[in-house]
């Protein structure tokens, strides 16, 4: 089941993809599959990733659980040395004619690295110290990563949160570390300047001139209706919506498949989480559940946050939506991540 809904979801997001960046791809570089073709070949060899993880066994992966930590951090450093900027921020590295984000690469990186840490401590105690001690073993990467990719950061705390709280669940000790959180966060926000100019446009996106991809993605989902416009047939991706092949492209769904598409979208992602639940309930082991139920963690938040913010509903963060937007190495990284999930189930299902 987990294997058909990853195909599924990969081939829907292909099929999307094209459709929300044919005309971007006409403009910008005279080829409507321009965009297709390189999340194609990152689809093909993330699928190949995905199958060589699954014939491994997780535990000899996870002692490489520092390592890949370690490897995270200084490719995240690199990024704010040499990194190369793209639409303002720089996330990519590039290695000759490849580039890559490092911050794709902090999310699998962090899940094998908590997983292994939280296996091996056997008692971590429902105390409050136990969470924070948790969240601080991600706090340098977060710190990192958050420097030009507030997004991530969060994604990678909110994977840090969850693997504590599935480790030794305590509702109270989640209140207080909540409490705190918003109050980094708002220091946070207040450092830089546009990251309150954000909060300013999310208010009142009408009155101010870096509202319009917000106004325009809404005007996507509004004109969608119940059953949408048709496929291929949306007007807003026609370069109302910028960049509509990448966090916005829920919008897009939305408008050319209406309520009904994106509920059977929402649905597949929904047997995904389902299914990575039932590998974590049924691992044999701490650390099978444990990378499961990060690995759930990530692509729940990730979707949540992602329709949140094409829905104005929390301020612009630049979030992709998994399996779906474009981006070759997030697809890479996803569906390395889907490897190991099929991992943890095919070792539970030898020792059945």
């Amino acid at each position: 089941m987990l294997l058909i809904t990853v195909l599924v979801l990969e081939i829907s997001g292909l099929v999307i993809l094209y459709s929300a960046s044919a005309y971007n791809g006409r403009v910008r570089f005279s080829d409507a599959g321009y965009y297709l073709k390189k999340q194609l070949f990152a689809a093909v060899l993330g699928f190949v990733c995905m199958w060589l993880i699954s014939r491994m066994d997780y535990h000899k992966m996870a002692q490489f659980a520092i390592l890949a930590y370690i490897l995270s951090m200084a490719l995240s450093g690199a990024v704010l040395l040499v990194g190369d900027t793209y639409n303002g921020s720089r996330r990519w590295l590039s290695v000759g004619p490849l580039s890559f984000q490092p911050s794709e690469f902090a999310k699998p990186a962090v899940i094998l690295f908590l997983s292994r840490i939280i296996s091996r401590k056997e008692k971590m105690g429902n105390s409050i110290f136990s969470l924070i001690w948790c969240v601080c073993l991600v706090l340098p990467i977060v710190a990192l990563v958050g420097t030009n990719n507030l997004s991530t950061a969060i994604i990678i705390l909110g994977i840090a949160v969850i693997l504590a709280f599935v480790s030794r669940p305590g509702y109270l000790q989640f209140i207080w570390i909540g409490l705190t959180g918003i109050g980094f966060i708002a220091l946070f926000l207040s450092m830089e300047q546009y990251r309150l100019e954000r909060l300013v446009i999310w208010k009142n996106p009408e009155a101010h001139e870096k509202g319009f991809q917000t106004i325009q993605g809404l005007y996507a989902i509004g004109s969608g209706g119940l059953f949408g416009t048709g496929f291929g047939k949306g007007i807003q991706k026609l370069g109302f919506v910028p960049e509509a092949q990448n966090d916005m492209i829920f919008s897009i769904i939305c408008e050319e498949n209406g309520l009904i598409g994106a509920i059977l979208l929402l649905t597949l992602f929904l047997i995904l989480l389902w299914r990575f639940m039932v590998i974590a309930t049924h691992a044999r082991d701490r650390l099978g559940a444990f990378l499961a139920a990060g690995i759930m963690a990530h692509i729940a938040i990730q979707v949540i946050l992602n329709v949140a913010v094409v829905t104005n509903s929390i301020p612009n963060t630049g979030i992709t939506l998994p399996f779906i937007s474009y981006g070759g190495t997030s697809s890479l990284f996803l569906l390395a991540e889907m490897g190991v999930a099929l991992a943890v189930s095919r070792w539970q299902n030898r020792q059945a």
